[in-house]
C-alpha cells in the first residue's frame, strides 16, 4: 500500500505518488532534496568512459570473465545513476527511486566477483606453494557468497517496490545482503593481506617488477574502496529509507557511494590482470582453475 495521502490528497511515496515539484515543497520526498543533474551526468560519463576502458582492456587481453563482470557493474551503476536523474526531475517519481536504490547497491557485486576470480588467478600465477588456501577456495567461498549478496540486494528492492517502500523486511534483506558483502570482503581482505605478507618476503619476489608491484596496490586500494563503501551503504540503510535521515545527505552520498566506486572501477584499470599475465599464462592458469572447479 502507498503512503496514507497528506491533506490535499497528496501522495508523496510509492508507485501512487501524485507528488511534483510544482505541487509539494521537494522536503516532503523521500531524500528531502533533487539529486544534483551535474553530479549524476558526471558520474554516468565516468563509469561509461570506465565501461569502455574495461571492454577494449577485455578484448585485448582476452580476459572475458573479467571484462564482462566489470563492464556489468558500470551498466549498473551508469542505469542507477539515470534512475536519480529521473528525480532529479520529479523527486518523488517512485520509479526512479526504486531504480536507483536496486541499480547502484547492487552494481559493486559484480566488480567484487571479478576481483575474487583475479586472486585466484594471481594465487596459481605467482606462488601457490605460499598461500594458506588452494586458490579453488576462491570459487567454493566468494563467488557462492556474491551471487548470494547479489540475489539479497536485488531482493531487497524488489519487496520495496512491492510495498511501495513500506516494507521493512525489504530493507532488512537488502541490508542483509550489504552486511554479508562487507563480511565477505573484510575476510578477503585478511586472506589478500596475508598472502602478500607472505609472498613478498618469499624468494620469489625478488624478481618482482614495477609493474607487479603497482598491479598488486591498485587491486588492493579498490578492495579497500569498495569495503568502506559497503559499510557506508550500511549505515545509510540501517534506519530504512523513509524514516532515516542518513539518506538525506547528498554529499555524503556522492563521496562515499559515487566518488569511492568511481575510483575503485578505475584502480580495476590499471590493476588489470593483463598488465601483469602474459596471455599463454593466463589460458593455462584458466584451463587448470577449470579442471580444478570441476
Amino acid at each position: 500500500m502507498s503512503q496514507p495521502p497528506l491533506p490535499g490528497g497528496f501522495i508523496v511515496f510509492g508507485p501512487d505518488s501524485n507528488c511534483t515539484l510544482a505541487l509539494c515543497p521537494v522536503q516532503w520526498s523521500v531524500y528531502k532534496y533533487r539529486p544534483s543533474l551535474a553530479a549524476n551526468i558526471t558520474f554516468i560519463v565516468l563509469f561509461a568512459i570506465a565501461m569502455g576502458t574495461h571492454v577494449v582492456l577485455g578484448i585485448r587481453w582476452k580476459q572475458w570473465f573479467y571484462a564482462s563482470f566489470m563492464s556489468l557493474g558500470c551498466l549498473f551503476e551508469i542505469v542507477g545513476y539515470i534512475g536519480r536523474i529521473i528525480m532529479y526531475n520529479n523527486p518523488f517519481n517512485f520509479v526512479g527511486f526504486i531504480t536507483q536504490v536496486v541499480f547502484i547497491t547492487s552494481g559493486p557485486v559484480f566488480y567484487t566477483a571479478a576481483i575474487y576470480v583475479t586472486l585466484s588467478k594471481t594465487i596459481k600465477y605467482f606462488a601457490p606453494e605460499i598461500s594458506r588456501f588452494r586458490p579453488e577456495f576462491v570459487w567454493w567461498i566468494f563467488i557462492p557468497a556474491d551471487v548470494i549478496c547479489l540475489v539479497l540486494q536485488a531482493a531487497g528492492g524488489a519487496l520495496s517496490t512491492i510495498s511501495s517502500g513500506s516494507s521493512q523486511t525489504g530493507v532488512d534483506i537488502a541490508l542483509a545482503g550489504l552486511s554479508l558483502q562487507v563480511v565477505i570482503l573484510v575476510l578477503f581482505c585478511a586472506l589478500l593481506g596475508d598472502y602478500l605478507w607472505r609472498y613478498f618476503r618469499s624468494d620469489n619476489a625478488r624478481a618482482v617488477g614495477n609493474n607487479v608491484k603497482i598491479f598488486f596496490t591498485f587491486v588492493s586500494a579498490a578492495v579497500i574502496l569498495i569495503l568502506a563503501r559497503c559499510a557506508f551503504r550500511c549505515y545509510e540503510l540501517s534506519k530504512g529509507y523513509r524514516y532515516s535521515d542518513l539518506i538525506t545527505h547528498e554529499g555524503m552520498f556522492i563521496g562515499l557511494e559515487g566518488v569511492l566506486i568511481i575510483v575503485a572501477v578505475f584502480f580495476l584499470c590499471i590493476g588489470h590482470p593483463g598488465l601483469v599475465f602474459d596471455e599463454t599464462t593466463l589460458n593455462a592458469v584458466s584451463a587448470s582453475q577449470s579442471d580444478a572447479e570441476k
